[in-house]
């Protein structure tokens, strides 16, 4: 745990996790202080980098059906010109909702949304196998969803 901060820092940050939403003096009733000095915490924490963003989660199956896939993509050895280019592409195809760097047999894991297993054959081809120095892709379809949070687990709570 990081120095700066202190137990009431922590449970403002949980408290934040839970529902960046409330008000200052929502968050101080939960955390037991009062709205001006837990106000000044929530400043300084954001101000510390603490808080990167805060975001609305959507319902996603308020838009219709979907579900994940995990992409498992082998690579073969990119210069840094490429790389950057892959990177670019990543970061530039919505339905990729998460990507990782592995260890390992394969390569980059990306965590993709897709409206079914037709659209994402469709957008292996046309998508995935044309990204720079993507030799080969892996996938599982996720059947249901057991766990999803952005919740970090904070020391001593």
């Amino acid at each position: 745990m990081p120095a700066e901060l202190d137990r009431l820092d922590l449970k403002i940050l949980d408290r934040l996790q839970i529902d960046a939403g409330e008000s200052s003096s929502e968050i101080a009733d939960h955390v037991g202080l009062s709205q001006s000095p837990c106000w000044r915490r929530i400043q300084r924490l954001k101000a510390d980098g603490f808080v990167k963003r805060q975001v609305a989660i959507l319902d996603r199956e308020k838009f219709g059906e979907s579900m994940y896939i995990f992409a498992q993509l082998k690579m073969s050895r990119l210069s840094d010109d490429a790389r950057e280019r892959f990177v670019n592409a990543i970061q530039d195809i919505d339905e990729i909702t998460e990507a990782y760097t592995l260890f390992g047999d394969m390569d980059v894991m990306l965590k993709v949304l897709a409206p079914n297993i037709a659209w994402y054959q469709n957008f292996t081809f046309r998508r995935l196998l044309r990204l720079p120095g993507v030799e080969d892709v892996r996938s599982t379809a996720t059947l249901s969803e057991l766990k999803n949070t952005h919740r970090l687990p904070l020391p001593e709570l």
